[in-house]
């Protein structure tokens, strides 16, 4: 006889507060309403750093940007979940919850602008730096929750990606090897409904992302994205799962982004203004404003306030960015191997010549 397993495949959708505001009080979570002002003060300062980036970048100030617009909330979510010895694996759209979780955000333009220091991180965060190539960082994500494991961890990995990456090989490979290893991972997928110009639907068959979890034995569910209280708690549940030793969990966050994949490209040439349309009438930051002001938590003048704040914070940062003095060119040779090799130490003396340069290996004058 076959083997059986006490594993139900079953795939649910989680939404509590719906577009105009209004609220499904049997699924609302035990919140402070402290907490739930964090929550709204969380995404508008991912939208004003979002914002601020795409000026950059428009300036010249920085390299290609992604933007997260129109995903606050699925990474507002997510983040208040975490605790602190959680991993980040992210792929290029996760500055909201890594600002969340206290990376800089002069690290991040520093990273649009090509600067590989600015992926050195502060001491304390787990995080690793964004990951540019399609879905590689989720097989990262399985191998870091299998040591969690091992060590004896109560703690997650958590492996970004968006829906294009589940068209991946490392997708399915990374999801397998979790379920069979039991590792502690959340393979969290925010479905954004694009990959570039690919829409989902010539992508896959299947009615979800989240039910792909279930060909490998693991629990998936589909949220709204765009619901913050939904994805807490969604998040809440799959992170418990995983620390009390469950073995790995997959979230699909159903949401929509409201710009371009990046500033590199235009998606104005493939896609409908009336979808834009629909989906800004469901901005996260709306829904959550709508809900907080019939509660009496939430007033114009207190949201003016927090722009304010976060303006500053985001100029201040830049200063931040562009006091940091650019990297010795030396950099390149300088990081390969404990001992430079003697091509490798021709290579670089020729560079400082041609550059006039009289520093010597170790950076002293020569």
């Amino acid at each position: 006889m076959p083997n059986k397993t006490a594993y139900q495949a079953t795939t649910q959708r989680l939404e509590i507060l719906s577009h105009d505001g209004s609220l499904d009080h049997d699924l609302m979570p035990q919140l402070s309403d402290a907490a739930l002002v964090k929550m709204m003060e969380l995404m508008i300062r991912m939208r004003i750093f979002d914002e601020k980036a795409i000026n950059l970048q428009r300036q010249g100030r920085i390299g290609t940007f992604g933007s997260l617009k129109g995903q606050e909330a699925a990474q507002t979510g997510l983040a208040l979940a975490l605790q602190e010895n959680d991993w980040l694996i992210p792929s290029i759209r996760e500055q909201g919850v890594m600002e969340a979780r206290g990376i800089p955000m002069h690290l991040y333009y520093g990273f649009c602008k090509g600067d590989e220091r600015a992926s050195q991180f502060p001491e304390g965060i787990n995080c690793l730096p964004q990951s540019i190539p399609v879905c590689s960082q989720l097989v990262h994500a399985a191998g870091i929750g299998l040591a969690l494991k091992k060590k004896g961890t109560k703690a997650a990995a958590i492996g970004f990606a968006g829906d294009g990456a589940t068209s991946e090989g490392d997708f399915h490979e990374a999801l397998n090897f979790a379920a069979v290893f039991g590792s502690q991972t959340l393979f969290y997928i925010q479905n954004n409904g694009w990959a570039i110009s690919v829409h989902r639907s010539q992508q896959m068959r299947s009615e979800t992302i989240a039910q792909k979890s279930h060909a490998y034995g693991m629990p998936g569910i589909q949220v709204d994205g765009n619901d913050v209280l939904a994805v807490y708690v969604a998040a809440s549940r799959a992170l418990e799962h995983i620390r009390s030793g469950k073995g790995p969990y997959l979230i699909e966050a159903h949401t929509y982004r409201m710009g371009s994949h990046t500033t590199a490209d235009d998606a104005r040439r493939y896609r409908d203004p009336k979808e834009l349309e629909y989906w800004e009438a469901r901005d996260p930051l709306m829904r959550m404003r709508a809900f907080l002001e019939q509660k009496g938590l939430w007033t114009d003048a207190h949201e003016e306030k927090i722009k304010a704040g976060v303006i500053a914070e985001a100029e201040e940062e830049v200063k931040r960015l562009e006091a940091i003095p650019d990297p010795p060119p030396t950099d390149i040779f300088d990081y390969h191997y404990d001992k430079l090799t003697p091509i490798l130490q021709q290579q670089r003396e020729q560079l400082l010549a041609e550059l006039g340069d009289t520093r010597d290996a170790n950076g002293g004058q020569r």
